[in-house]
């Protein structure tokens, strides 16, 4: 694969990050709207020869404080709404407290319950992702 083609794919890795001790998972309020988007898990720009999983933890270091491990990666697609190329990672939090990290981007954080993800979310999650967060998180 050439240099160019592996630029031209790269895209965005979003981290699922759940806490299995209080069972809820981690979202961020953008100060900007992304289409419909406002409330979103943290995530950002792959940089070049950095994996997926690599921007997943960076990007959650950078944008709320949080260390964290990637498990795995749950898939990729284009996203319907901002047609950007997305990766969504499976992150466990090793340590830290999520906070604003990134003022400029980001106006809140919230650890969300099953429940309310469709408060977060109306137009509902990519697939694989709720697939997921119906299997770790207490409904």
């Amino acid at each position: 694969m050439t240099q160019q083609t592996e630029t031209e794919q790269q895209g965005i890795s979003t981290a699922i990050i759940v806490d299995s001790d209080s069972g809820r998972v981690l979202m961020i309020r953008r100060r900007e709207r992304e289409g419909k988007l406002l409330w979103a898990f943290p995530g950002g720009g792959i940089e070049a020869g950095e994996t997926p999983e690599q921007a997943a933890v960076r990007e959650t270091s950078e944008e709320v404080g949080l260390e964290v491990k990637s498990v795995r990666t749950l898939g990729d697609r284009v996203h319907p709404n901002t047609h950007r190329h997305m990766t969504y990672v499976a992150c466990e939090p090793i340590s830290g407290e999520a906070i604003v990290g990134d003022a400029e981007e980001i106006a809140e954080v919230a650890w969300i319950t099953h429940r309310q993800i469709s408060e977060y979310v109306p137009y509902g999650l990519y697939k694989p992702v709720q697939e997921y967060l119906d299997s770790v998180l207490p409904h």
